[in-house]
């Protein structure tokens, strides 16, 4: 097809201009053999993969440099390049374990998994791993065993487990998932556009296949016409001529050239059956498109009887019962019934000359019942040449669903045919070429937005926790509070103080400090999502204790103002 893309997975053993195609494997050069200068062809792949790792370990390289990491040891830090140079050179046959060894050096670096020096190679690793690797099982259990190891260190090593697993969530959702499942979408889009250019020469080659039939199945069915049309107008012709060969007033001379008419009208029919069997195609099915005449216009089953007793034929019309008037007049079903009398008095007329024919048709309403029946010959007839007429009358009745038989009859023959009423049903509508690939990439794009939905009902649940968290450790028990004694130093409340601060005071309720003192706010119960009491403490410059107040609730404070 031109103007279109190669199909997916040609072009690496196709001969193109200017090569020649492998019939085996080629011999190793050996290195004598070589032009001076030229270099060997795996070095292209090693250039390409030191610029890799050149991209890896400059953020580290950097941020140790800049002071943006705590001071390291240098075996630390050469190690640390080592790992990233092996994950470079595994990224592209091994990804998930390049990936693994990335994670691993991420997780001995921070506890948290995120940090300046790894974090970019990880997310870059991650990328890769979703673009290169075919199964999304084993990248899943990796990922899983990465958030299994880092919360596990985390509450072994860890200063402060709670932000440091919230660190390690956040991580893991954007620096690994977000950049896999983008790794996996853009392997997905790939795969996609090979097989729609694919898809896309596969039809084309279709359409030109589906063209040649439809050229050959026409030619067939101008064929078929022309043998059925023109046949039966001959044999009516030499029927014509035998009739004029046998008048009383016709001179000797004018009834010789009536018999050559007569015989020259019988070779001309079998001369247009040899050659129609020549254009015809024998493994073409007749009744595929439908039985297509060269009918007059408009002529019915009784006109054409009529027709062929006026040029000599003794047929006559027999009509049992009349049907009401079909749905689609002129139809595939009257076509069809037309034809194949056309086709018995034309047989009748060739084989069976001054035999009666009897033509009958019974109408129903499911089908009509058509019978052409003739008696013994009354004179010689044209030799049988073995026609398809009455085999594709067979085949274009039962693609119908109808029956037909035609065989001897006592000393004659007899043709009968049973057609179902036909009602034309509008044509489904054709499936369109892109629905699979519509459907591929909307399961695509659902699997990406449940990701990212995951994702944030993950960090909707961590950031949650984080607030659970941070407001239950700041909770100072009233107790506790009641045994606070001002000009006490804070060393020694310390062990009865909380580890953390409210994060959200209400300084708007709170009277005013001391001057020049610094002054810390506690909450009274660890009750989440409501306005709770306060305690506030305020120190000196030398850390004793001055001052505190208890700062009430939001509905307390209002409470307070009602009353006064």
């Amino acid at each position: 097809m031109e103007g279109t893309r190669p199909a997916a997975g040609a072009g690496a053993g196709d001969a193109g201009p200017g090569t020649r195609a492998h019939a085996g494997p080629r011999a190793p050069v050996p290195a004598a053999s070589r032009a001076p200068g030229t270099r060997p062809a795996r070095l292209a792949p090693v250039g390409r993969g030191a610029l890799f790792w050149c991209a890896l370990a400059l953020p580290a390289v950097t941020a140790d440099r800049i002071g943006l990491n705590e001071p390291r040891p240098l075996w630390q830090q050469l190690t640390g390049l080592a790992v990233l140079a092996t994950a470079a050179a595994l990224a592209r046959r091994g990804p998930l374990a390049a990936f693994a060894l990335a994670a691993a050096l991420s997780l001995a670096d921070t506890p948290a998994l995120f940090g300046v020096s790894y974090g970019p190679a990880l997310a870059v690793l991650a990328l890769l791993l979703g673009l290169r690797a075919s199964r999304a099982h084993p990248a899943v259990a990796v990922l899983a065993g990465t958030a299994v190891v880092g919360v596990a260190r985390i509450a072994l090593v860890g200063v402060d487990p709670a932000p440091e697993v919230l660190v390690l969530t956040g991580t893991l959702l954007f620096v690994c998932v977000l950049p896999w499942l983008g790794g996996r979408y853009w392997r997905q889009s790939r795969a996609l556009a090979e097989a729609g250019w694919t898809r896309a020469a596969r039809l084309e080659d279709e359409r030109r296949h589906a063209e040649e039939r439809a050229r050959l199945r026409e030619r067939a069915r101008i064929a078929q016409d022309m043998h059925d049309s023109l046949g039966h107008e001959l044999s009516l012709l030499a029927l014509r001529a035998a009739a004029l060969q046998v008048a009383p007033d016709l001179g000797p001379a004018h009834r010789a050239a009536a018999a050559e008419l007569r015989v020259a009208a019988a070779d001309a029919t079998d001369h247009l059956h040899r050659i129609i069997g020549v254009l015809r195609e024998d493994d073409e099915d007749d009744g595929e498109d439908g039985p297509l005449t060269l009918a007059p216009a408009g002529e019915s089953v009784e006109q054409l009887v009529a027709r062929a007793a006026e040029s000599g034929l003794p047929v006559r019309w027999e009509p049992r019962h009349t049907p009401d008037p079909p749905a689609d007049p002129g139809g595939l079903a009257d076509r069809l019934l037309y034809r194949i009398v056309r086709e018995a008095l034309t047989n009748a007329a060739r084989h069976a000359p001054g035999a009666p024919v009897a033509v009958s048709l019974t109408g129903q309403a499911s089908g009509t019942t058509v019978t052409v029946t003739n008696t013994a010959a009354t004179g010689p007839g044209s030799p049988s040449a073995g026609g398809s007429g009455l085999l594709g009358l067979r085949a274009a009745v039962a693609s119908l669903g109808g029956e037909f038989t035609a065989g001897s009859h006592g000393e004659g023959f007899r043709v009968r045919a049973y057609v179902p009423a036909v009602r034309t049903a509008a044509p489904a509508p054709a499936p369109s070429p892109t629905a699979p690939f519509t459907r591929a990439r909307r399961r695509v794009a659902l699997g990406l937005g449940a990701a990212a939905a995951a994702a944030g009902l993950v960090l909707l649940g961590a950031a949650f926790g984080w607030y659970a968290y941070t407001e239950t450790r700041s909770v100072l028990t009233p107790s506790a509070y009641a045994h606070l004694r001002t000009g006490t130093p804070y060393e020694e409340m310390a062990p009865v103080l909380p580890s953390r601060e409210a994060h959200d005071p209400p300084t708007d309720r709170a009277p005013a400090p001391p001057p020049g003192a610094d002054c810390r706010y506690y909450r009274a119960s660890g009750e989440l999502l409501t306005s709770i009491d306060h305690f506030r403490l305020c120190f000196d410059r030398r850390d004793r204790l001055v001052a505190k107040d208890v700062v009430p609730g939001l509905h307390d404070a209002r409470r307070e103002e009602i009353r006064r």
